[in-house]
């Protein structure tokens, strides 16, 4: 269409151009009007772009071949525009952007392979396609318009919808507008405000507790009281520690996008973790099983990254098991891929708030989180660390009978040696 559009009016001169040299041949057969009639070509040939001849033709026979020749670059204009629109068409279609452009009277010529996908009959594209065709409406000659629409899904989309006229400095020739989908980078925006709002707080609540603490202990003077009170400051002082280690944990694993790779057996990785855990468990006399994969698997990656995944995991569910119940530590294959599995039999996680477990600092239960010592980010650390490793981490849970994290990696299936 907009190919067609670009050259419909060369095309149009190129036939005009045909038929008169139809009907030139006719006058030539007919033998009329032979002393003015290469005047008449010379004057044809002008109208399709060619140059007035250095000399002046003598007879009928080098007119028309002036004008043969004027009609040939004409027809190599239309393919060469034609060739064009249609390389244009294709670098539109390579544009992440919608792209829709109408004609000075409002008609549509264009719409891209995104706008395309964009305006199908679906209720909230039915939405995005009548504000376009309002504001292209209001749009003014020489003029610009933007506004951003919000589409509540699902999924929930922001779309942000500029037009600006088109024209040749003497007239209007249209306008073109650009839907572009910001719904990532309003996301991404969200993220890192809540996420400067959660550290925020998070270490406010300890270092406000660790002032009075400090505080009180100066003025006291029994022995029981200020040991009780220094043991609260070592208490907040360990989870202010804990905090600002998870977090230059999980800017390490960001910023690590691509981990070194060499080959870890997934039986290390499950023995250090469990050995790690292994003193906060005893604690609450809760009992961890490994079952290491048999015969040995192996995953490329970056053995400190995996490690720590699955240390967090295990920490989460050391955190939120009852006294002495167990958890089970499992690797095992399947197909091309390495599956981890940490289940415990604790509290569980309800089932609206399993989307959200893996934000920084979400926590589904404040109160016996902060009990518990939990800071929140080890579920973003197994996330990115997944991520990283071009992996995933899936979730199963029943409130009240326990959780089953999975982390899901690619098997190293090269030959040995």
């Amino acid at each position: 269409m907009f190919a067609t559009a670009v050259s419909s009016s060369l095309v149009e001169v190129v036939i005009a151009a045909v038929a008169i040299v139809l009907v030139v041949g006719i006058f030539i057969w007919s033998h009329r009007g032979r002393s003015s009639l290469h005047h008449r070509l010379i004057a044809l040939a002008a109208r399709l772009g060619a140059e007035e001849p250095t000399a002046e033709p003598r007879g009928v026979e080098e007119a028309l071949g002036h004008l043969e020749r004027a009609t040939d670059r004409a027809t190599e204009a239309v393919a060469e525009s034609s060739a064009d629109a249609i390389r244009l068409r294709r670098a539109l279609d390579t544009l992440p952007e919608a792209v829709i452009i109408s004609d000075e009277h409002g008609e549509l010529t264009f719409r891209n392979s995104r706008a395309i996908a964009l305006m199908t009959s679906r209720h909230g594209d039915a939405l995005a396609a009548q504000a376009v065709d309002e504001l292209m409406t209001l749009t003014a000659p020489g003029s610009s318009q933007e506004r951003t629409l919000e589409l509540y899904g699902p999924p929930r989309r922001t779309l942000s919808v500029r037009t600006q006229s088109i024209d040749n400095g003497q007239r209007a020739l249209g306008i073109i507008a650009a839907i572009e989908d910001v719904s990532d980078r309003r996301r991404l925006e969200e993220v890192r405000r809540d996420f400067v709002a959660n550290v925020s707080h998070e270490l406010k609540t300890p270092m406000g507790a660790l002032g009075l603490l400090a505080e009180t202990l100066l003025n006291e003077t029994e022995p029981d009281v200020s040991k009780r009170l220094a043991e609260r400051i070592h208490t907040e002082a360990f989870r202010v520690s804990r905090i600002i280690d998870d977090l230059l944990d999980l800017s390490r694993i960001e910023s690590e996008e691509s981990p070194p790779r060499e080959p870890v057996l997934v039986s290390l990785i499950l023995a250090e973790a469990a050995e790690r855990i292994r003193s906060a468990a005893e604690q609450r006399r809760i009992k961890i099983e490994v079952e290491e994969p048999s015969p040995p698997l192996t995953v490329l990656g970056d053995r400190r990254q995996l490690t720590s995944a699955v240390y967090n995991l295990l920490e989460n569910a050391v955190k939120f098991s009852y006294e002495g119940s167990g958890i089970e530590v499992t690797g095992r294959a399947d197909n091309d891929w390495v599956l981890v599995d940490v289940a415990d039999h604790g509290v569980g996680i309800p089932t609206r708030e399993l989307d959200r477990i893996f934000e920084r600092f979400y926590r589904v239960d404040h109160g016996r989180s902060r009990a518990t010592g939990g800071t929140g980010l080890g579920l973003a650390i197994v996330r990115h660390v997944a991520n990283n490793h071009h992996g995933s981490v899936l979730v199963e849970s029943r409130e009240g009978e326990g959780s089953m994290f999975t982390l899901k990696l690619p098997l190293d299936q090269r030959p040995e040696g």
